[in-house]
């Protein structure tokens, strides 16, 4: 069957209805862009229905809608003329009428994720709520696949196994080769992209200290040989045991756990002898806790979780856990300082054990270079006190002779460990969805 030509679709509508054709036009423009008509998916139509029209399209949007789905039924296009007459859709626009943007948009999602076309993440790629052209060809495809899934009643979205069958069926669609894409596969294509951008950044120095990993990050980073993390080890198989990790009445720490672990790991110790005394060991507790998940507190205990059992057992995946801690947020730290942090890594992989004013300096150069305001070297050493502690807490750094006060920021040696993690890191970093950034 010849594909629905859209001007003499709006000529035939013409000549029963002018009024309605001038509706037509409009919906048709802006929901195709001018491509044909037979590109369009039920993704497409949802978007523009749910979300354009009611947000970006003057008119009476009802009107709209109906003189679409006139047209659309004209073209043989069943399934998506009903789209625009549904209750579904007209609801929704009474939302956005009545409760404005933010209670439009919130009903809006909750459809489109009903349909089942939306693709859902999977291991290999989390979808960004902005998306290069690479992303959104990849999603868009896997969004075909979905809907020709749904239409044949090969995945029925009403169903239990509904998100594992959805998952399944676009880890198939992002991992295959693709023909059209020259043998490639999807997730290569998004990956590559997000690599290439996060090389690109903000300011020339970033650019040109960013440049190099490009090629080192292209492929995942092998784990290390032999077991990896001995503290955060240590850690989980003392929240394993029946007692768990002993806590003080503050819930700190017990202070003779605090002893054992500045001793076993020759980490730094305040007088004091209590968690807040070492600086590792407290950021170890925060990446188990907080970031992994493996422990949790039971009243006056660490307590193993089943999540820190799934790592303990698995030395590879507590490896895929563990290592990007270098670079995931802490508590209160703003994108500046995450900043501070992914550079400063950089320097250490590319020019290990530089001395701490040049690394402070050049820190903050490149920081400062990408638009940060008001960044200055004080700024910088609190981010660096803090990948510091996460490299002594994790065994990712070479024990120094003269060992620093908790509050300096010195620079470290990275042990071949280290830099596999510290690739892994940024390999993580570079290639997470992409989100609103606002600088301050």
């Amino acid at each position: 069957m010849p594909a629905p030509d859209v001007a003499a679709l709006l000529t035939e509508l013409e000549r029963s209805d002018p009024e309605v054709a001038d509706d037509a036009r409009v919906a048709v423009e802006w929901l195709t862009g001018g491509e044909p008509l037979e590109t369009i998916t039920q993704l497409d139509v949802c978007e523009f229905l749910w979300y354009t029209l009611p947000l970006k399209v003057t008119g009476e949007h009802g009107d709209l809608a109906l003189a679409l789905g006139r047209l659309l039924r004209l073209g043989g296009m069943e399934r998506y003329a009903e789209l625009c007459t549904s209750p579904v859709t007209a609801r929704i626009l009474r939302t956005y009428a009545r409760g404005g943007e933010d209670a439009g948009t919130a009903a809006y999602q909750r459809a489109l994720h009903a349909t089942g076309v939306l693709p859902p993440d999977v291991p290999e790629l989390h979808w960004s709520s902005i998306m290069g052209p690479e992303e959104l060809g990849a999603h868009l495809a896997c969004s075909a696949a979905l809907e020709l899934a749904v239409v044949s009643g090969e995945l029925v979205p009403a169903a239990s196994d509904w998100k594992s069958q959805a998952e399944a069926l676009t880890r198939r669609w992002l991992t295959a080769p693709r023909t059209e894409l020259g043998g490639d596969n999807w997730v290569n294509r998004v990956h590559g992209e997000r690599l290439n951008r996060w090389v690109l950044g903000r300011g020339a120095a970033r650019r040109d200290l960013a440049q190099p990993f490009e090629v080192r990050l292209h492929a995942p980073i092998p784990v290390p040989d032999g077991p990896q993390f001995p503290a955060l080890r240590w850690l989980l198989e003392l929240a394993a045991l029946p007692a768990g990790v002993p806590l003080t009445k503050q819930h700190n720490i017990a202070r003779a756990v605090v002893v054992e672990a500045a001793e076993r790991f020759g980490w730094e110790m305040a007088g004091t002898r209590s968690e807040s005394g070492v600086a590792a060991l407290r950021a170890l507790r925060r990446i188990a806790e907080r970031e992994l998940g493996a422990v949790s507190r039971a009243g006056r205990a660490l307590v193993l979780t089943p999540a820190g059992r799934r790592l303990l057992d698995d030395p590879a995946a507590l490896w895929q856990a563990a290592a990007p801690a270098l670079l995931t947020p802490a508590t209160g730290e703003r994108e500046m300082e995450m900043s501070v942090r992914e550079v400063g890594l950089m320097l250490l992989v590319e020019r290990d054990d530089l001395p701490c004013g040049p690394l402070t300096e050049r820190v903050t150069e490149v920081v400062v270079g990408e638009g940060w305001r008001t960044t200055t070297p004080a700024d910088v050493a609190a981010p660096l006190v803090e990948l510091r502690h996460r490299l002594e807490a994790l065994h990712l750094c070479a024990p120094r002779d003269d060992l620093p006060s908790p509050e300096e920021a010195v620079p470290v040696t990275l042990t071949p460990a280290g830099q596999a993690a510290a690739l892994t890191a940024l390999r993580r970093q570079a290639l997470r969805p992409r989100k609103y950034v606002t600088l301050n």
